[in-house]
């Protein structure tokens, strides 16, 4: 046990204080964004909108974030990481506060819209912000942290979130998503000051290729739009799922995301270390991440036992905690040919088109089609994901 400890402290050597501090701001902000779980839910209980408008709904979520990934990413090649996430955290604040007072179907569909514009505008900054404060041979395990911090803020958030619908309903979630997204705001000002800051990974490339004339880059980004096509049913239908099928309160499906982030928090940068360390390629770890999430609903099919919901998110989150550092690690080396902005803000956009998409087909299939069917074609989706990454190999090895 001791060697264990040992060895778990060991995997956060060498990072820097300055990701260390982008570590708890984003912390406090993902916190505090337990409304996003509980969205289709507090859509159908409390607004009373059908399955169909959730989709849609959720659609103008992705189209928000695809825009705001874009934009996020075209004005941190222009004005620097730094403002770009500052004026997210705050804008967003208080976006997620107003919110509450939206009550008809258009004008909660464009709430949400603008909502993830101002939003998502803060993940490409951050992604190059974390390139800057990261030595070369520390970005996986720098991404691993951040994504450890989501993850613990997520542990909390929808644990914290069940018992405040219980006693306050959805509306006090809006109030503690738009008040910790203004402190994480405050947090960036005075401890990420980019006076102060050091700089660790400063280089630029003078002559920068488009990432939007990269070939290899695309075939990797429509991976990333399958692979979060399928991940994504996790914070939308799937919850109905449990709800429906299992009769789950939210409390209980609050749990059993926590128990999502909290196995994420345990384990996931000691398994990054030691991932690293074996000789296989990023690509390699990304293929597997996504054969375990494909197969969590996989068994949704094959077993009616309810500990098979259980099973299932351990398989997603083993799947999760794999793909996404590797994956991320992929597009910050990829980056380095051209603008890190553009990079990274397409890295984020493949995920947004995912939210357009996966949410909407995943209500309109479940109400039309029923669970069964939307389960196999979500696992047929991860198997095309995993087809296009081996095809990445190919060229990768290809242009060797």
């Amino acid at each position: 046990m001791k060697n264990l400890y040992a060895n778990y402290i060991d995997s956060f050597k060498g990072l820097s204080k300055e990701v260390w501090w982008l570590a708890l701001i984003t912390l406090i902000n993902r916190a505090g964004t337990m409304v996003i779980p509980f969205l289709s839910l507090y859509l159908i209980n409390d607004v009373g909108l059908t399955l169909e408008n959730v989709g849609i709904v959720m659609s103008c979520f992705g189209a928000g974030s695809l825009i705001g990934s874009w934009l996020g990413g075209t004005l941190t090649d222009k004005f620097g990481y730094y403002k770009v996430m500052l004026f997210s955290l705050f804008s967003s604040g208080v976006l997620f506060v107003a919110l509450q007072f939206l009550h008809t179907y258009e004008s909660i569909c464009a709430g949400i819209f603008i909502l993830m514009i101002v939003a998502d505008c803060f993940r490409p900054a951050a992604f190059v912000a974390l390139i800057a404060y990261s030595k070369p041979e520390n970005k996986t395990r720098s991404v691993t942290l951040i994504r450890l911090a989501i993850n613990l803020g997520f542990s909390a958030g929808p644990a914290v979130g069940g018992i405040i619908i219980t006693s306050l309903g959805y509306v006090g979630l809006f109030w503690v998503d738009g008040l910790t997204c203004i402190l994480a705001s405050i947090l960036l000002l005075v401890v990420l000051n980019p006076k102060k800051a050091r700089v660790m990974d400063s280089s630029k490339n003078e002559n920068p290729k488009s990432a939007y004339g990269d070939g290899y880059y695309w075939v990797f980004v429509a991976a990333m739009i399958l692979f979060g096509f399928c991940f994504v049913q996790y914070f939308s239908t799937v919850p109905i799922y449990y709800s429906n099928i299992y009769e789950l309160s939210e409390f209980k499906i609050g749990l059993l995301l926590a128990m999502n982030g909290f196995l994420i928090f345990a384990f996931e940068m000691p398994l990054i270390k030691y991932l690293e360390k074996l000789n296989y390629s990023k690509t390699n770890y990304v293929i597997f991440g996504l054969a375990l999430v494909g197969l969590s609903f996989l068994l949704f099919n094959l077993f009616s036992w309810a500990g098979i919901l259980v099973i299932g998110m351990l398989l997603m989150t083993l799947g999760e905690m794999i793909a996404f550092p590797f994956s991320n690690a992929i597009a910050m080396e990829r980056s380095k040919r051209g603008n890190q902005g553009e990079y990274m803000a397409l890295y984020s956009i493949a995920f947004s088109i995912s939210h357009i998409f996966a949410h909407n087909y995943g209500m309109h299939s479940i109400a039309n089609n029923g669970y069964t069917f939307t389960w196999n074609v979500i696992t047929i989706i991860s198997v095309l994901g995993i087809l296009l990454l081996l095809l990445l190999k190919r060229i990768s090895i290809t242009n060797k």
